[in-house]
């Protein structure tokens, strides 16, 4: 009978060995039942919530967590519908004193003896800290609305204060989608104009006609259909920052007209019989290689070197792959906000898919991958499902290294017969204007 007692005893032993084991483990534990009332809750689910295990036992979970998905993706109503397990999902909950807490989410189908559902059980764990070294971390590499761990980059942040406080004209380089507008608002809000406007010109968006206008102004009856006193660009920004993006695209005679006003600081809009003065701090971007252009006389020497007195080179994010995770990081939690959900992060599948992409597009493609994603995605955890497929990922995309520059015959040709000689879509692709490809493939004919 002796040799039985331990045995009869067992079970009971059995569950105290296992309630001590479940309160030193650091992750919070609890059970429910069927009607989703707590059976169990661990010490580590005390200390995370802030409610004692008596208050806890015979609770609706969904009283106890206040979860922003007990509702609607409850973790352990999932596993006990599907029968699947729902691994490190990453939910909010308040606490006993109403305080939001970041948790990563398991759960599971509870059985009995005979393999029987008769509840759940959900693991979760503390992300408090992590998620302070995250903001940490991100507000260390952060610089006005930007992002980067790259040395250049961080060079770049560092001298921008000094750059802002004086009015000399910045030229901003980079591909497209590198973030050239942020750096021109940077250098504006930090400068003495922060209080005036800053007026963006995309000077490749409208035929010479219409952007002589849309920058220096027109009195009425200067042009067929002009009705009335139109105020330009250079008026607007008063006081304040006029950013010229895409200066390559700017026509000639345009130029010669933006060289008087950085000159003289003087201009004269359409049909208007004297100058005016032109208050203004002048900075200006391009993708493409100005000094090549000046070379083949489609810009300005004089103009290129009164734009170029201070020149801030912006590198592509395929030179900077560290910046990415923080780049995704900050696109998911935007987007997130911009559209009312609470995606948590990426699935691996997904991650090596962004980790590892080209980025021909820069940071403007990562946005808009990111942004795609969370419109897409149902779950709390993008998957590779919510990004492009195979055929919907650009297969012979201009090499980054060729926009913006003159191309071989050879490559000239590839170009023209994918697009089946369709030349303004060569042109945008190669990021210069129909006539710099006119000129090309005259000078290239035989």
């Amino acid at each position: 009978m002796d040799d039985q007692h331990p045995v009869a005893g067992g079970p009971c032993r059995h569950l105290e060995h296992l309630a001590t084991i479940l309160d030193s483990v650091a992750d919070g534990v609890f059970t429910v039942d069927q009607q989703m009332r707590i059976t169990w809750f661990n010490r580590a689910a005390e200390e995370i919530t802030g409610f004692s295990r008596e208050e806890a036992l015979g609770q609706s979970c969904c009283e106890i967590f206040r979860s922003n998905i007990c509702f609607t993706h409850c973790p352990v109503r999932e596993a006990l519908a599907s029968g699947e397990d729902v691994v490190n999902r990453q939910v909010d909950i308040l606490d006993r004193d109403n305080r939001e807490i970041p948790i990563s989410v398991s759960a599971s189908v509870l059985r009995d003896a005979e393999g029987n559902p008769v509840g759940g059980v959900e693991t979760f764990r503390d992300l408090s800290q992590i998620e302070a070294l995250k903001r940490e971390v991100e507000g260390r590499y952060t610089f006005q609305d930007m992002v980067s761990r790259d040395p250049r980059m961080r060079q770049l942040f560092d001298i921008l204060p000094d750059v802002a406080v004086s009015d000399a004209t910045v030229l901003l380089q980079g591909e497209s989608g590198t973030g050239k507008e942020l750096f021109a608002r940077a250098l504006h809000d930090l400068s003495p104009r922060r209080e005036g406007p800053l007026v963006v010109v995309n000077c490749g968006a409208l035929p010479e006609p219409l952007l002589e206008a849309e920058i220096f102004g027109a009195k009425r009856g200067a042009y067929t259909g002009s009705v009335e006193d139109r105020s330009g660009r250079l008026e607007q920004a008063e006081g304040g920052t006029l950013f010229l993006d895409e200066i390559g695209d700017l026509p000639l005679a345009l130029q010669v007209k933006l060289l008087r006003v950085l000159e003289n600081r003087e201009y004269q809009p359409l049909g208007a019989r004297r100058p005016r003065r032109a208050d203004v701090r002048f900075v200006a971007a391009t993708h493409r290689d100005l000094e090549e252009m000046v070379a083949d006389g489609s810009f300005r020497r004089d103009l290129f070197f009164r734009i170029n007195v201070v020149n801030l080179k912006i590198p592509p994010l395929r030179e900077r792959p560290e910046d990415i995770p923080l780049l995704l990081d900050v696109a998911l939690d935007r987007f997130n906000r911009a559209y009312g959900k609470r995606i948590g992060g990426f699935s691996p599948e997904a991650l090596e898919f962004l980790l590892n992409h080209d980025y021909s597009g820069n940071v403007r493609e990562l946005f808009n991958l990111v942004e795609r994603a969370v419109i897409l995605c149902r779950d709390t955890t993008i998957g590779a499902e919510s990004l492009p497929s195979r055929r919907e990922r650009p297969q012979d995309s201009t090499e980054p290294a060729l926009v913006g520059r003159r191309p071989t015959v050879e490559q000239l040709q590839q170009l023209l017969r994918r697009h089946r000689g369709n030349k303004t879509a060569v042109a945008r692709e190669l990021g210069i204007n129909r006539t710099t490809l006119w000129r090309w493939l005259k000078e290239d004919s035989p």
